[in-house]
């Protein structure tokens, strides 16, 4: 599985590069909110920015990969994030910083959107190891971002901004010159497929779980920093024990869990033990040691249930791959874009335990959903080992990509 020819391993570094962006600003909200004179409800709208484009720009990616071809789709979503990750660092108002933290998200849905379909087209062995090596590339940048954002903010709040840039421009170079030319795909997606998607109620209930879900999550990450109150150092190290223990549950764990009981069982309760967590930081808020505990922690649940929902996602709705990816992403992300910002006005106006509150009763609110939906997705564990089909095409490994990211 580690034996690959260049195009797989500079595919895998940009993946990682770009996966840093999910936690890279972290550790800087409270410092920029600081030197900006922003509250917590304005910084996160860092987040808020960046997921609303996110989600409405999945619903295109299949519509331009499949004209252009993949490797032309990778380049322009590295050179977006490239342009948006360095003008975020120029500027000097909040403001500034939310619009071109949405040009990022616009950039990082074309590329996630595109690269596991170019790494399991042009990787050696199994499909199966292919997606296991981009799970390994995910979960390394999932937990470098905080780490990187922790050390570069340390400097300045612009440094994690211009540290990305400089390292996409580096994934751009080894991209450009080291990938193949890809094919345009056989048959061009339309842009209303995703919607028609939606109408599989099986499809439906696990996007809807999944918007529930992100309020919890992104609770955790856009609002948590602020209640820390530590320098950025220290956060980028609580954040990057998280995103290793997400990394190792996501790759290691969770396929044993799925052989064990099931992929939907298995789901229901990593997010029943990712509500309990946000409540336990709900009660001890006050307690840093608690809610840096809790943040670790965190990671362990969050990594099973999201290599896991991929699993239920690629089975819900007899429909492609890519276009159930589409749907779903559009409902994940652009749906629970609200929840950054909602968790920073809560905290202001109603205190800080109320974030933690609101997200714990949303992520159960997930798993009663999802609990009373397992009649539609009955068909998820049907195959022998409860693994998931082999990914055949680009529009299957696309689905892949987005769940995960």
């Amino acid at each position: 599985m580690w034996r690959q020819p260049k195009p797989v391993w500079a595919v895998a570094f940009a993946c990682v590069i770009a996966f840093m962006g999910i936690g890279l600003v972290d550790p800087i909200l409270k410092s920029i909110g600081d030197q900006l004179g922003a509250s917590p409800s304005q910084v996160s709208l860092l987040f808020t920015s960046y997921m609303v484009v996110m989600g409405v720009a999945m619903l295109i990616t299949g519509f331009v990969s499949s004209r252009i071809g993949a490797k032309r789709t990778l380049l322009i979503g590295l050179l977006i994030i490239i342009v948006g990750a360095g003008l975020a660092g120029t500027q000097d108002s909040v403001g500034g910083i939310v619009t071109f933290r949405a040009v990022w998200g616009l950039g990082n849905a074309l590329f996630i959107a595109t690269a596991l379909a170019t790494i399991v087209k042009a990787a050696r062995g199994s499909v199966g190891q292919a997606i296991i090596l981009y799970e390994a590339a995910l979960g390394l940048g999932i937990a470098a971002g905080p780490l990187l954002g922790g050390v570069l903010g340390g400097i300045s709040w612009r440094g994690p901004f211009f540290g990305v840039s400089a390292l996409m421009a580096v994934a751009f170079v080894a991209t450009a010159f080291v990938l193949p030319a890809t094919p345009r795909a056989e048959r061009a997606t339309s842009i209303t497929e995703p919607f028609r998607a939606l109408r599989h109620k099986g499809l439906l209930v696990v996007a809807l779980t999944s918007l529930l879900y992100n309020f919890g999550f992104f609770t955790l990450l856009a609002f948590t920093p602020f209640p820390l109150d530590m320098g950025p150092h220290q956060v980028g190290l609580i954040f990057f024990g998280w995103g290793l223990l997400l990394a190792f549950t996501s790759v290691v764990v969770a396929p044993r869990l799925q052989r064990r009981f099931g992929t939907v069982p298995s789901v229901v309760a990593a997010l029943t033990g990712f509500a309990a967590t946000l409540v336990v930081m709900a009660v001890w808020t006050g307690d840093k040691a608690v809610l840096a505990t809790c943040v670790v922690v965190a990671g362990a649940f969050l990594g099973v249930n999201n290599t896991l929902i991929t699993e239920t996602v690629m089975k819900a709705a007899p429909v492609e791959r890519g276009v159930a990816s589409a749907a779903y992403s559009f409902v994940r992300f652009a749906g629970g874009a609200i929840a950054p910002w909602l968790a920073g006005k809560l905290g202001e106006s109603y205190g800080v335990h109320v974030p933690f509150w609101v997200g714990a009763v949303a992520v159960a609110l997930g798993v009663t959903l999802l609990a009373s939906g397992r009649g539609l997705l009955a068909h998820v564990d049907a195959g022998p080992g409860h693994g998931a089909p082999a990914v055949q095409s680009e529009d299957e490994a696309v689905l892949v990509t987005v769940a995960d990211a």
